[in-house]
């Protein structure tokens, strides 16, 4: 039997050490939680706030030795940059792969680039654009 004199009271000789456990994985948690929000953030701002170019494939027009692509570009003025594309055949080979510059002071480019092609390609797929 428990009585009044022999309890001790709560509190008085420090927290329990479930209430420490508790507290420390709240602040680890957190200390995480903020890292892992500054890493997006950093990759985010990496992605879209350096990307000084970038183009679109707006269209495109097969011939027996060439591809005609319509691309459809934007960057920065002033940035000097150039985009990658492909061309596969039907059996999924790869037909002709040729980068594609492009500068200036404009923002934004469209331009039909011609690229040429060892056999009939049926793609023209846009691999990347890289500022210099």
């Amino acid at each position: 039997m428990s009585t009044a004199s022999t309890r001790l009271p709560e509190g008085r000789y420090g927290r329990s050490s479930d209430e420490r456990a508790d507290r420390t994985l709240k602040t680890v948690g957190a200390v995480l939680a903020v890292l892992l929000l500054a890493l997006v953030g950093y990759f985010g701002y990496h992605y879209v706030g350096k990307n000084e170019i970038s183009a679109e494939v707006i269209s495109f027009d097969i011939s027996e030795d060439a591809v005609a692509v319509h691309l459809e570009v934007r960057k920065d003025a002033g940035a000097d940059g150039y985009c990658t594309l492909r061309s596969q055949a039907e059996s999924g080979e790869e037909v002709g792969r040729a980068d594609f510059r492009f500068g200036g002071d404009d923002t934004r480019i469209d331009r039909v680039v011609t690229l040429r092609t060892k056999a009939q390609g049926t793609t023209a797929e846009l691999l990347g654009c890289h500022a210099d």
